[in-house]
């Protein structure tokens, strides 16, 4: 090999084992576990004060369920560009990828709280749909809980930039501990110290704010320089962007599809509600599967070998399909109790039956598109999936979720809808592996 060829600080080869991919994506499905069985554990706690709290927490819930989308935007964002960097043997560059967004979710979390402060009373009364108690204790909450947006955003970038250099124990620990901490701290504020609804929202924040604290103490340790780079800061609102917008694109598609199952009737309604919820935990699973993607594959093009990038797109791609077919015969399975689980209505039950053959048909599916998501997003190459998401959901699932309904076609109609828009994501996805477009070499991507 000839000296032009040699990088001294080049990192070691990628190790696209399945033995590897695992040891990525399972703490990473830790970390993505860890805040939704949180909130089950505080939805308890706070149902036994009684319907209006439970309401309060459900509403005032659903607004920092939209901080947290963002901080996965910013993690997701910041993982791809890291991972590049840790790729060319680069890692104080892919640390630096971390301190510019951590810059940037903070400022997004304090901007966040100004706003709650500011505006908690009127949000609380749209959302709840007149003045009352129900809009005064959620806006009550609201106050409280925001504080821990900055934490919240900081450790979704701390996750970004250490998932780029691979490095899967201390977010684990930096996510779970602070979840314990507050799963512990809420019953206890709640009732023996008589703070009912607040402690919910104060055991939320000092969670929050612990976390993203554990994450900036790494960056401090990395012994990198924490000033702030405009310029690197506006690359990082570019991709951020395309996310968002891409993400608002699904919002639309999981609003439309309930407003839809709504107008056909209770039952149809909730037994949508059951097979979504469903659908919304497979998803979680599989995209722990994409998040290894895209520290694999980020680093892949980094170190400037683009085979390698495309052989762990195919790996993780095939990967994926076995995860989906895996989950389909689970879901298969499990159709006569499943159901049942969560409702004893007769009805629903019935109804939730429409929607099963369609959800267990989508599942293969789902594992390639997830997996390939990842990979793209390892890739950089956010803008082509953004518009293949807007393409999907405009001229896929939208006229299809509202044609069923003109047609009174039901539920199976919705789900119809829904399949055909992981089938236009699929062979979208597919394309562009085949075309190889996405697959830029270099510590970034231009």
């Amino acid at each position: 090999m000839s000296p032009q060829t040699v990088r001294p600080n080049a990192a070691p080869p990628i190790d696209a084992s399945v033995r590897r991919i695992l040891a990525l994506a399972l703490p990473a499905l830790v970390v993505l576990s860890a805040e939704p069985i949180y909130i089950l554990v505080d939805t308890a706690v706070v149902g036994h004060l009684g319907a209006m709290p439970l309401a309060a927490l459900a509403v005032g819930g659903t607004l920092m369920t939209m901080v947290a989308w963002i901080g996965t935007v910013v993690a997701y964002g910041t993982t791809g560009r890291a991972a590049r960097r840790f790729g060319a043997g680069d890692r104080a560059g892919a640390v630096a990828e971390g301190v510019q967004s951590s810059w940037l979710a903070l400022t997004a979390g304090l901007l966040a709280v100004v706003v709650m402060q500011l505006a908690a009373g009127p949000i609380a009364r749209l959302l709840v749909g007149s003045a009352g108690e129900t809009a005064d204790a959620t806006a009550g909450w609201l106050r409280i809980a925001i504080l821990g947006a900055p934490g919240l955003l900081l450790a979704a970038a701390g996750n970004g930039w250490m998932r780029g250099v691979q490095d899967t124990r201390r977010p684990m620990i930096f996510v779970v501990g602070p979840n314990l901490l507050s799963a512990l701290l809420c019953p206890l504020l709640v009732y023996p110290l008589g703070l009912g609804l607040a402690g919910s929202a104060i055991a939320n924040a000092t969670a929050q704010t612990i976390g993203g604290l554990l994450f900036v103490s790494a960056l401090i340790t990395e012994r990198v320089s924490l000033r702030p780079h405009p310029t690197m800061i506006r690359q990082q609102l570019a991709l951020s962007r395309d996310l968002l917008i891409r993400g608002a694109a699904f919002q639309a598609s999981f609003l439309s599809a309930t407003a839809v199952a709504s107008r056909f009737g209770t039952a149809v309604v909730g037994a949508h509600q059951i097979a979504l919820q469903l659908w919304f935990f497979t998803s979680l699973l599989l995209d722990s599967l994409a998040i290894a993607a895209q520290s694999l594959v980020g680093a892949a093009l980094g170190a400037e070998d683009a085979a390698a990038a495309k052989a762990l797109a195919k790996r993780i791609a095939r990967f994926g399909a076995a995860c989906g077919i895996g989950f389909a015969v689970l879901i298969a399975a499990g159709a006569g109790i499943l159901p049942g689980l969560f409702s004893t209505d007769a009805a629903v039950r019935e109804q939730a039956m429409v929607a099963w053959p369609w959800f267990v048909a989508m599942m293969p599916l789902a594992g390639i598109v997830f997996a390939l998501d990842g990979v793209l997003i390892g890739a950089g190459d956010v803008r082509y999936l953004r518009n293949l998401t807007i393409v999907a959901t405009l001229g896929g699932f939208l006229p299809a979720v509202w044609l069923a309904y003109g047609l009174d076609l039901g539920l199976g109609g919705i789900w119809a809808g829904l399949t055909l828009l992981i089938v236009i994501r699929l062979v979208g996805a597919l394309a562009r592996m085949r075309s190889g477009r996405w697959a830029v070499i270099g510590a970034t991507r231009v």
